[in-house]
């Protein structure tokens, strides 16, 4: 893998080792919360360490200028922080695997993790100041009720928007600063549906104490999960509205069109194909597409813009 340094161009490894190795030495981690990382330790020192607490990885190398510059700065950062964050700092020439995966073509390059995902990052050499309201911004600093309401707000528009990160990360601070919010969780678990892992997202909620799992936030992604399983397969999207495109007055086309937009993750686009299918035919298969809407609508959560629109269309496809 091929390393930029910060000026664009590739920079060839060992020309400043020594250099490197004594920045490394004039600035040991520090307990706990400074350490190195491999990529063997990387799941244990990251991915889980990160389910108790946001984890910065700086990823280096002794040849990078600006990495030296950098480290030291985040090290007094994750100080100075007391314990809301800690760093692990790996070093890519020893261990480019991680790198890799991560697709890191630049450094350094420091990555946040929280609950065992990447949420944040930045790449280049920041001011203590800057790299500072990053860690302030990742752990939340202790936001009160009406900053938590905001932050999942805003996060639920990341969302909408197709911004999964940013979505990944507010979620992620919420949960930090109050683990008990529902919405907070529930809104995670549909990032990484959205990103295609639902085995994660289903983990996630599956983690949920029994005392919350009726929580309508919490019942809405498991009824998305159950459908979504239910629907892998069910085809192109693409290719399934051009059929029922050339079949206006089929609803069976409209139905499988659902299916597999639901698959897909899409529950505004399923229902309109669904709603679709029952001005067309509202007793085909025995109303199958009404069935399937109203699951697409505890799916969405009751109180969604996509269950209140749909209802308000479905009353009046059936009532006119």
């Amino acid at each position: 893998m091929q390393i930029l340094g910060a000026n664009g161009e590739p920079v060839p490894g060992g020309s400043d080792e020594p250099a490197a190795s004594k920045a490394n030495a004039a600035h040991p981690p520090t307990g706990d919360l400074v350490k190195d990382g491999t990529d063997q330790s990387f799941a244990a020192d990251v991915v889980e360490a990160s389910r108790e607490v946001p984890v910065l990885v700086d990823f280096w190398a002794p040849w990078c200028g600006p990495c030296r510059q950098l480290t030291p700065v985040l090290e007094a950062a994750v100080a100075k922080a007391g314990g809301a964050v800690k760093l692990v700092k790996v070093n890519i020439d020893e261990n480019p695997g991680m790198a890799g995966q991560l697709r890191i073509q630049s450094i350094p390059a420091v990555i946040a993790f929280q609950n065992g995902q990447p949420v944040d990052g930045f790449m280049g050499a920041l001011p203590e100041g800057q790299v500072r309201e990053f860690i302030k911004r990742l752990a939340g600093d202790g936001a009160g009720g009406e900053e938590i309401a905001a932050l999942v707000e805003r996060a639920e528009a990341s969302l909408a928007a197709g911004d999964l990160g940013g979505a990944a990360q507010d979620f992620a601070v919420v949960m930090q600063n109050d683990p008990d919010n529902m919405s907070a969780v529930a809104g995670l678990a549909k990032v990484q549906m959205a990103g295609g892992d639902a085995a994660q997202a289903r983990q996630l909620i599956d983690s949920v104490p029994e005392t919350k799992k009726s929580d309508p936030a919490i019942l809405a992604v498991r009824a998305a999960l159950e459908l979504s399983g239910e629907s892998e397969g069910a085809g192109d999207p693409a290719a399934l509205r051009t059929t029922a495109e050339a079949a206006p007055s089929d609803p069976e086309p409209r139905f499988e069109l659902a299916r597999a937009l639901i698959g897909a993750g899409d529950m505004s686009a399923a229902a309109d194909a669904l709603l679709d299918s029952i001005a067309i035919d509202r007793d085909w298969n025995e109303q199958a597409a009404r069935q399937l809407l109203l699951r697409v609508f505890d799916a969405a959560g009751p109180t969604s813009d996509i269950a209140k629109a749909g209802r308000r269309r479905l009353s009046s496809i059936l009532f006119s």
